[in-house]
């Protein structure tokens, strides 16, 4: 069993290594929604933009590490008080995602798979109001670290990319909110478009 496990590793390690290194540049729309463990407060889907860098490197298997900037967020609104608040967040995106070609036709055509974590750097955030009353929730309440996993499938015709991916939120986006006890965790839809510059 640990020869053929080494045996696997080693096979991965060298498709990494000797495999082929691209490089390109992305933009993409996420949909993304804070949910809510509360009855009394709903939860929307906020919309939102990526705008980033992508690497792959790997010929069947691939490992691709990406950077983006991000806007993500969730509409909040109680049933019961007269409160609506829309929280917007930018936040620098890396995920390090584990591919595989499941369709690979020379280097103009390629169907793939794709999972992987992700780690999400807040670097600005604002919360407005919309209701009759302020909401619960401040700036203060919201994590500047976050984690989440990835998972989608991609498309490349020539240069071009297509994927569609999403993201499953590990941590709660919310620290503490006075007089709720919030679960809130983000979930994202997200589809991009690339260009393969290497």
């Amino acid at each position: 069993m640990k020869k053929v496990l080494l045996f696997i590793l080693l096979f991965v390690a060298a498709e990494f290594t000797f495999g082929q290194f691209t490089i390109g540049i992305k933009v993409g729309y996420d949909a993304a929604k804070l949910s809510t463990n509360i009855d009394s407060i709903t939860s929307n889907f906020k919309s939102g933009f990526q705008i980033g860098a992508f690497a792959r490197v790997g010929k069947r298997f691939f490992l691709q590490p990406e950077i983006y900037y991000t806007t993500q967020g969730g509409v909040f609104t109680s049933n019961t008080s007269n409160w609506k608040q829309n929280i917007k967040i930018g936040s620098l995106d890396v995920p390090v995602l584990l591919g595989f070609k499941l369709l690979k036709q020379g280097d103009f055509i390629n169907v793939r798979i794709m999972a992987g974590p992700l780690a999400s750097f807040v670097v600005n955030k604002s919360i407005e109001e919309s209701g009759g009353i302020d909401g619960p929730i401040e700036d203060a309440d919201l994590n500047s670290v976050n984690w989440a996993i990835q998972a989608g499938a991609g498309l490349d015709v020539w240069k071009l990319t297509l994927d569609v991916r999403y993201q499953i939120g590990l941590n709660q986006m919310l620290k503490s909110v006075e007089n709720y006890s919030f679960n809130s965790y983000n979930n994202v839809w997200n589809v991009s478009l690339g260009f393969k510059i290497l």
